[in-house]
């Protein structure tokens, strides 16, 4: 058994022993669970990928004469502004209302990490506190007060494979399917993803300290549509979507190459986030989580032509096949294709592993675990309201 502080002293004194998720299966395959347990502390998880429940709040500072902002456009997209005079929050799927899905609020974040100025517009109605009623300026990002990404729900700890059966193509947030199941999409970084390798979120809670968009975050609650009572494999490791993560931290911080824009054809504007999180190994049993390999990682193929709440599916395939580049369905060879970008969860995973083994980022304790037995409720359409 180790702690936390036991872990992170060793980190402070530069004599932690840290490894990515990937670095792990090979080391408990030439020396086994017990005397890996004994030796490696850490483990380093990453995923960059699509994740379109993200935005950003954003603190403008008082204008001369001040302003009770209404509503706000930063270069032409809408900033959500009730919530106090000079506030605003930007979701990454907002489009454009003058150039459509071709731009959004993914884009406006990236713009002002990578160090562009936007054009902000507001306007009011007018108080007597709040007197001013339009505002046109250009801003930087070093002219915003706070400005913090705060995404309601990232790092889904599954997520199905996509294909289509149906005749024609259709264009979906997996990307485009081609009809009679001519390709497969899937979006995960298998066994380098974060809640893969801690299934039950044992060391991942709220106010886990992560690596978020290039910057340090923190887990700030479970992430909306956060739903582990799916059902799971023999080691744990749930067969579908399940848990998900609320994140936060500071935009000033990030890179403009672990946060990227992303427009998926005819569908819309998402935001590729890139996302590490340490992983203690606190006893055995943490490791056998971590360790586990693509060939035991299984994900359900699911048929998304079928424009309904449940989907017809396919059953279950793993990361080593989906990997591997094309997948089969009755008896049929489909190419397959990530969504996700390994490579970067891999430059994610090895910088994170850089950060703690130089003493730069130690390990904070959960205040709270994610909750184990949450289940999603579906919305219902109704005509009327209920007694």
């Amino acid at each position: 058994m180790k702690t936390y502080a036991e872990i992170n002293e060793k980190i402070k004194q530069g004599k932690a022993v840290v490894v990515t998720a990937e670095e792990i299966i090979e080391l408990v395959k030439d020396q086994g669970y017990e005397k890996t347990a004994a030796k490696v502390d850490v483990v380093t998880t990453a995923t960059f990928g699509p994740m379109c429940s993200s935005g950003a709040f954003l603190n403008f500072g008082h204008s001369d004469p001040p302003i009770r902002m209404g509503k706000v456009w930063l270069n032409e997209v809408m900033a959500y502004a009730g919530v106090a005079a000079v506030d605003a929050y930007i979701g990454a799927t907002e489009p454009s209302e003058t150039q459509g899905l071709k731009y959004g609020g993914a884009h406006v974040i990236e713009d002002l990490v990578a160090g562009k100025r936007v054009h902000l517009k507001a306007n009011s109605y007018g108080t007597d506190c709040y007197p001013c009623r339009e505002i046109d300026t250009w801003i930087g990002l070093e002219d915003i007060n706070q400005a913090y990404l705060f995404n309601p729900r990232n790092a889904y700890q599954n997520y199905p494979v996509a294909v289509n059966s149906s005749e024609h193509t259709i264009y979906t947030y997996m990307g485009t399917l081609l009809p009679h199941l001519g390709n497969a999409t899937y979006s995960n970084a298998g066994e380098l993803s974060p809640l893969l390798n801690d299934p039950y979120y044992r060391t991942i809670g709220i106010g886990t300290k992560i690596f978020l968009g290039g910057g340090v975050g923190y887990v700030a609650w479970q992430g909306t549509q956060h739903h582990p009572s799916q059902n799971r494999a023999d080691n744990g490791v749930p067969l579908s979507t399940a848990g998900t993560l609320a994140l936060i931290g500071d935009l000033k911080q990030m890179k403009q190459e672990f946060l990227r824009a992303a427009i998926f054809e005819r569908y819309g504007v998402s935001m590729y986030v890139g996302v590490g999180v340490p992983i203690p190994i606190l006893d055995e049993e943490m490791l056998h989580y971590t360790a586990v390999s693509n060939h035991e990682l299984k994900t359900t193929i699911v048929d998304y032509s079928v424009p309904k709440r449940v989907k017809p599916n396919y059953g279950q395939v793993s990361y080593a096949e989906l990997r591997s580049g094309s997948i089969e369905i009755n008896g049929k060879k489909i190419p397959t294709a990530p969504l996700s970008s390994l490579a970067k969860a891999r430059q994610i995973a090895e910088i994170l592993k850089e950060w703690i083994t130089k003493g730069e980022f130690t390990l904070t304790e959960p205040v709270e675990s994610l909750p184990l037995q949450s289940k999603p409720q579906s919305l219902e359409i109704r005509e009327k309201e209920r007694e």
